[in-house]
Order: C-alpha cells, then structure tokens, then sequence
C-alpha cells in the first residue's frame, strides 16, 4: 500500500489572502510545508489546488500537482476529489497537511501513520492531554474522548468528559486524573474512505459544534485517536503569525 501526504491549499483564505503564497524566509508558505512534507518519508506528496499560482510555485518541487475543481468547499473535500479522480486505491494511507502548517513535528506525522497502520479504523487522528483549567473550558481548544479501543466517542468545544462532582465544588483548578484531552487538527485517512466522505449525511452534531468530525462520529465510523505528549506549532493565520513561523524557521526549526 502507498503513504501519500496531501496537501490541500486554497488562495482564498479569508483572513490571510494568498496565504499559501506569502513569502516567509524568502519562499512562499507553500514551499515549507511541501518540504517538512517530503522530510516525512512519503511515497508521495500531492499538493491539491484549484489555483495556478500554488502550482508553479511547488513545480521544482518532488511533488504532484492536482488541480482540483474550485466550488470544492473544504481540504477534505479536495482530497475526497483526489481518491476518486487520482486512482487511489481503497488501502492506500493518506495524511491531510493543512497547507499553512510548515512547522508540524515529523514525529507527529508517523505516529499518525502508525495509528492508522496498527487500527481497523479508516480515520486516525491525535490528541494530547490537558494540564491547564482555561484551555479545559476554552472553546477554540476541542476536547475528545475515548473508548477502550482508543476510538472517538464525542469531539466537543465543551470540557468533556465533565467532572460533575469536582467541578460542582472548585471550577478554578483541573481535578487528578481528570484526563481531558486536546485534540490535535492532524488526520490520516484510508483512501476507500476518503471517496465516501463527501456522501456522509450531515450531522446536527456537527453542526452544533461547528466540527467537521462529528460528521463521521455521527456516521458510526470509528476514528482512531493516538495520544502524544507533544503539541502541535500552530499554523499560519495572520501577520503575525508569518513572522513568528518565519523566526522558527530561521533559527533551523
């Protein structure tokens, strides 16, 4: 079977207009990514773009250029468009790297991969445990927990599992062992699955939750979550965001 790392980037980011071509260090976002990309050991890595500028920019690259249709609303759905149109076949393991995230731990990646590898699970995700009682009820951190088997039981924005009891008497602190976890916007795919995911009927849980996750959970379709100690650099977003993934980068991250 065949690891590929897809890539979906759109230029129409509403916050950061032509994102993937915003220079950082001299080369454009999409450079760097592609490139921590190939330092994962893929079979192959496609970049999937509906426009031509992203292209020429990762041409002397090592990588495949699909140029996807541009109403395709989501990466998911650019990736489902690639499973279908590319002759991916069903076994082949996929990872989805978000264009704008450059900075993503190698490690990350293969844990990833082994995850998905080691589960009879189509999706795989991560997540990492949660020390800090304002990211517990931050709703920008997404919580998940699990079942015995390491699946997904539920994605939220809320503080999941709630510790009724503890949080009844004292909501300032992070009871023991309360085990919330962070999950980490890293997924890795089968590719038979990636073709039937733009059929998935839409979720009222995905909807209340603004998750597009909910949407397989809600599907009965297990997701795998791997927990690491690591967290992931974020992604870029904003101004200010170029400029300190740009000193990363300088100082050899």
């Amino acid at each position: 079977m065949t690891l590929r790392i897809a890539i979906p980037a759109r230029h129409a980011a509403t916050r950061l207009p032509g994102k993937p071509l915003r220079l950082i260090a001299g080369e454009p976002l999409i450079v760097h990514t592609v490139r921590r990309a190939l330092a994962c050991g893929a079979d192959e890595v496609v970049v999937a773009t509906d426009h031509e500028g992203i292209a020429q920019a990762v041409a002397g690259l090592p990588v495949r250029v699909a140029m996807t249709p541009a109403e395709l609303a989501t990466g998911s759905d650019r990736l489902a468009w690639c499973a279908r149109e590319l002759g991916w076949r069903d076994e082949d393991r996929i990872v989805n790297l978000q264009g704008d995230e450059p900075l993503v731990p190698v490690a990350a990646v293969r844990r990833l991969v082994e995850t998905l590898a080691g589960s009879d699970a189509p999706v795989a995700t991560l997540a990492t445990p949660i020390a800090d009682i304002a990211e517990a009820f931050e709703p920008s951190v997404v919580k998940v927990v699990c079942d015995r088997r390491g699946h997904a039981l539920y994605f939220s924005r809320a503080p999941i599992p709630w510790q009724r009891d503890a949080f009844a008497r004292d909501r300032g602190a992070l009871p023991p062992d309360a085990g919330f976890l962070r999950h980490l916007g890293l997924y890795g795919y089968r590719a038979g699955f990636l073709r039937e995911f733009p059929d998935l009927p839409a979720s009222s849980l995905e909807q209340a939750e603004s998750l597009e996750q909910l949407r397989i959970v809600a599907a009965g379709i297990a997701i795998a979550v791997a927990v690491i100690a690591q967290r992931l650099p974020p992604g870029v977003d904003t101004e200010a965001d170029l400029a300190a993934v740009e000193a990363v980068l300088l100082a050899g991250g």
